[in-house]
C-alpha cells in the first residue's frame, strides 16, 4: 500500500528506512537530496517509536510488536506511532545496502511525515493511556478537534481508520 521498492531513486524522490538503534530500528522519512553510488543523501525526520519500545520491554505487547520494531515497513510502522514517539531531523546518508530503504509516494510520505509533525502519537497516547472518566473522555475531544482540523484528506483518513480500529472515539 504505502511502499515501493526503489529501482533507481532520483534526487527528490520520498523515502522510508530503517536503521538499527540497538536491539531495535528507529524509521526515517525524507526526501532524497543526493545520490551518490550506493550511498543516498535523505532530508527528513528520524522517529523512535519509544512507546511501543517500552511496551515490549514491560511484556505488555505480543511478537508483532517486537516485528515492527525489528523489521518496519511504510505500512506497519503506524502501529508503532500510536504510541509515544521521539524525533528529530535527519540530514545524513544512507547506505541503501546496508538499510532497507523504500520508495514512497507524495500522499504516503505525508501521511506518515504528518502523522508525527500533528503530534498524534501523543494525542492517541493520551486517549489509550488514561483510565475510563473525565481525563480520558477530554483527552478523546482533544484527538477528535485535531482530526477535525487537519487539512491533508489523506492523513485525516488514515487517522479516522487508525482510530476505528482502536475503538477510541466510541
Amino acid at each position: 500500500m504505502f511502499g515501493r521498492k526503489p529501482k533507481t531513486l532520483q534526487e527528490g524522490a520520498y523515502v522510508f528506512a530503517s536503521k538499527s538503534d540497538g536491539q531495535y530500528n528507529n524509521v526515517i522519512v525524507g526526501v532524497v537530496s543526493g545520490i551518490d553510488g550506493n550511498k543516498i543523501g535523505v532530508s527528513g525526520l528520524v522517529i523512535n517509536m519509544a512507546g511501543l519500545k517500552n511496551k515490549v520491554l514491560q511484556g505488555k505487547a505480543g511478537p508483532r510488536s517486537d516485528e515492527i520494531l525489528k523489521n518496519p515497513t511504510p505500512e506497519n510502522c503506524i502501529l508503532g506511532f500510536v504510541y509515544r514517539t521521539e524525533h528529530d531531523t535527519f540530514n545524513d546518508t544512507l547506505d541503501i545496502n546496508e538499510n532497507k530503504v523504500i520508495e514512497l509516494s507524495e500522499k504516503s510520505f505525508y501521511v506518515l511525515d504528518g502523522w508525527i509533525r500533528e503530534s498524534l502519537p501523543e494525542l492517541l497516547n493520551n486517549v489509550l493511556s488514561l483510565p475510563e472518566g473525565a481525563e480520558r473522555d477530554q483527552a478523546k475531544r482533544v484527538l477528535k478537534q485535531r482530526m477535525d482540523t487537519l487539512y491533508d484528506k489523506n492523513l485525516k483518513q488514515n487517522l479516522y481508520s487508525v482510530c476505528r480500529s482502536l475503538k477510541v472515539l466510541n
